[in-house]
């Protein structure tokens, strides 16, 4: 019978990094090439994971002190490895001061996010910061913080009280220019509290960009019996991944304190920027748009959705055709080999990459993983029919209903005011006036696309219209 994990005495590195959001992604991504660097290199580096809403994470790993199970899923079949750098967990709501207190001791030299787009109290078509969040508005007026901006700002405030340096903020999550974004909120809302404070982060604070890769899909009880009977140990909290993994970073930290992650993979690098599109486009954009399409068309998964012919055509099509002319490659990096790549990972049977999971939060992905290529093949003269049906797939999809009428549980910070836009007499209209998805510039370019793309929707069924196109 397994036993519960537990880790073994001994001395633990420092505490080096806070991250925000400690999800299955970073706990499969960037705790897993931190506990490497430290292998390679050393250093304190240990990771103190903030959860910002739930208890769940931390009553998980607590009584396994922080351990679990990072479990690749190859098509050759599983291999588990233990992870350790993640030495305690907060929960944020809990015991704000305490995060607050962490961020603020001297040994932490990195504070980290994977708060996914919505997590930036952002308005994703304009990348400004929405003063009208709830969140923002509370901790404009209070010292302890609910966001992750809040979090950020307050954090870095006590450093500045203190004389000490401030942390690098280093976020990992799937914005355009991310670092450069979440500079801008921070900034914005630093500005509001102290006119010092926001200079002395403007001039000594460091926001480097990252592009992150690996499909690291849901956890599921079948993945605990799995992990449970590979390794002998009981796992709460197991993550799954591919095999494939990629990080990219802006190599700007403050003091130049980091791991050493290029050691054991990581590419540094001066911009981030081609990286950060390849992959927000061809990945995350192609990702969205078998997401709507496929959940439609009633495909479970990624991998179900590449077993169909129709479906696999459409996303070759959406990469020769739409996507890989509106882009300018990485250093070395030949964009239909990337291509080839993505389409091995996304056959993977191994890695049930839910389209409901991937469809989330829609309103917060589109304008950077979709939005953006459409904007620039508009703007070229090029037709993309396949983009435009993946955004009508998406207008269907947030009306809560499917092209059966079947009930869709909706998730996403909008989704009252989609709901109510996407089951207006005029759909497409309504969603376009959505300043807060589509900028006012781009919105009417798109309108007789949109309803084109519509109508085969609603008139050949997600297949059929997929069909139709390629």
């Amino acid at each position: 019978m397994p036993v519960r994990l537990t880790r073994e005495p001994g001395a633990l590195p420092g505490i080096g990094i806070v991250h925000l959001g400690l999800g299955a992604f970073f706990r499969a991504h960037g705790a897993v090439f931190t506990q490497e660097a430290m292998a390679a290199s050393g250093g304190d580096w240990g990771i103190l994971g903030i959860s910002l809403q739930s208890p769940t994470i931390r009553d998980q790993l607590a009584p396994q002190a922080g351990l679990y199970t990072a479990l690749e899923l190859a098509p050759t079949g599983p291999k588990a490895r233990l992870v350790d750098v993640v030495q305690k967990v907060l929960v944020a709501p809990e015991d704000p001061e305490a995060v607050l207190a962490a961020m603020a001791a001297p040994g932490v030299r990195i504070v980290s996010l994977t708060v996914t787009e919505k997590g930036y109290c952002h308005e994703p078509a304009t990348g400004r910061l929405n003063l009208e969040h709830p969140g923002i508005a509370h901790d404009l007026v209070n010292d302890l913080p609910r966001t992750s901006i809040g979090f950020l700002v307050r954090g870095l405030q006590r450093r500045f009280a203190a004389g000490l340096a401030p942390f690098t903020v280093m976020t990992c999550d799937n914005l355009p220019h991310n670092g450069q974004l979440l500079r801008g909120l921070v900034l914005d809302f630093a500005g509001r509290l102290d006119k010092g404070l926001a200079a002395w982060i403007a001039e000594q604070g460091r926001f480097p960009c990252t592009m992150v890769d690996r499909i690291v899909p849901a956890t599921t009880e079948a993945d605990r019996e799995r992990v449970a009977a590979l390794t002998g140990f009981e796992d709460a909290s197991p993550v799954v991944h591919e095999p494939f993994r990629q990080w990219v970073i802006e190599d700007a930290f403050v003091g130049g304190l980091r791991p050493d992650w290029g050691r054991v993979g990581a590419e540094m690098v001066v911009d981030v920027a081609p990286y950060e599109f390849m992959k927000l486009r061809m990945l995350n954009g192609t990702h969205s748009s078998l997401a709507y399409l496929g959940y439609l068309a009633g495909h479970e998964t990624i991998a179900d959705c590449l077993a169909d012919d129709v479906f696999r055509a459409f996303v070759r099509h959406l990469w020769a055709a739409e996507i890989i002319p509106a882009l300018t490659p990485p250093p070395g990096v030949r964009l239909a080999d990337y291509a080839s790549a993505l389409e091995t990972r996304y056959e993977n049977p191994g890695i049930r990459h839910r389209t409901w999971q991937i469809a989330m939060d829609g309103s917060q992905k589109l304008p950077q993983r979709i939005l953006g290529t459409l904007a620039e093949n508009l703007k070229a003269g090029r037709p993309c029919p396949g983009l435009m049906l993946a955004v009508a797939a998406w207008a269907q999809y947030v009306s809560g209903k499917g092209l059966d009428g079947k009930p869709i549980d909706v998730r996403d910070p909008l989704a009252a005011t989609l709901a109510q836009a996407a089951n207006a007499a005029d759909p497409i209209t309504a969603l376009l006036a959505m300043t807060q998805v589509f900028p006012p510039e781009l919105a009417p370019q798109l309108a007789t696309g949109l309803q084109a793309a519509r109508n085969e929707l609603l008139t050949k069924g997600a297949r059929g219209a997929i069909q139709a196109l390629t």
